[in-house]
């Protein structure tokens, strides 16, 4: 047997995972190296090392008047070629579109990735105030936002208490995120069959969320609803979560094909 020295890099590919993920929710208008370095929790020197390193390989980009970071032309390549085995956002991007539609509020599609839900499409409504909480990239841990709580409530008891028992939310997210108040939304959104998000990440901005299946029946993917309060009050909450599980619904049928079990 080979036994394999990590040696002074072991920790290397999962720093520069971080980074890349944090520049990701904030590549429409880059980001500074301080902002990086908050989000990774990383030194700033050792970020700007890495994003310099990056930057040679063209995985990362940096726009030399504002001195802000993106994420480079070679991951975009890159992400070509693996969207061919992984993207199905062209499968959600109708039912994304009939919800927003028919609400008038903003819909997005997200996807389950380890254990947080990363967004993957948005398109606004007609209705002219919008929450802007969720955007193309935006990452959550499971149980923010009401992907995240649609997607976390229908996993396995023993995934959510272990997954509950490990994570503390509320240093970042508040008290409103302790375990005991998840479980709780989460048996609600077992009796209602769609998650609600009653302005607990920002104040006035709520969301709805439904939870897609895989073929396996675990709960991999999410379309949700946003905008401000007034638009969700209770009278009209079933309506929109009757369009919610619909759309849901008939895109896990679509998915429900071999080739995409890879994507999950």
């Amino acid at each position: 047997m080979t036994v394999v020295n990590d040696g002074p890099n072991a920790h290397l590919v999962p720093r520069i995972g971080s980074v890349l993920r944090a520049l990701s929710a904030t590549n429409e208008a880059g980001a500074a190296t301080s902002d990086l370095a908050r989000a990774t929790e990383l030194p700033r020197p050792t970020v700007h090392r890495l994003l310099s390193s990056l930057t040679e390989e063209g995985f990362v980009d940096r726009d030399r008047r504002t001195g802000r970071w993106f994420l480079g032309p070679e991951l975009y390549l890159l992400g070509q070629t693996a969207g061919t085995r992984y993207d199905v956002t062209h499968h959600a991007r109708a039912h994304v579109h009939r919800l927003a539609a028919r609400t008038g509020e903003s819909a997005f599609f997200s996807a389950l990735r380890g254990e947080e839900t990363v967004c993957l499409l948005r398109e606004n409504g007609d209705f002219p105030i919008r929450s802007f909480v969720l955007h193309e990239g935006a990452r959550f841990p499971l149980g923010v936002v009401s992907a995240g709580l649609a997607l976390l409530a229908f996993l396995d008891d023993t995934e959510i208490d272990a997954y509950l028992g490990r994570t503390d939310l509320t240093d970042r997210w508040g008290r409103s995120h302790s375990a005991e108040a998840i479980r709780e939304r989460i048996a609600r959104t077992r009796r209602d069959g769609y998650a609600v998000n009653p302005g607990l990440v920002v104040e006035g901005s709520w969301g709805m969320a439904a939870a897609v299946f895989d073929r396996s029946g675990r709960p991999a993917w999410a379309l949700t609803l946003t905008g401000v309060e007034t638009r969700f009050r209770p009278e009209r909450r079933p309506e929109l979560g009757a369009l919610l599980l619909h759309e849901a619904h008939n895109l896990g049928r679509t998915l429900d094909v071999p080739e995409h079990r890879a994507a999950r």
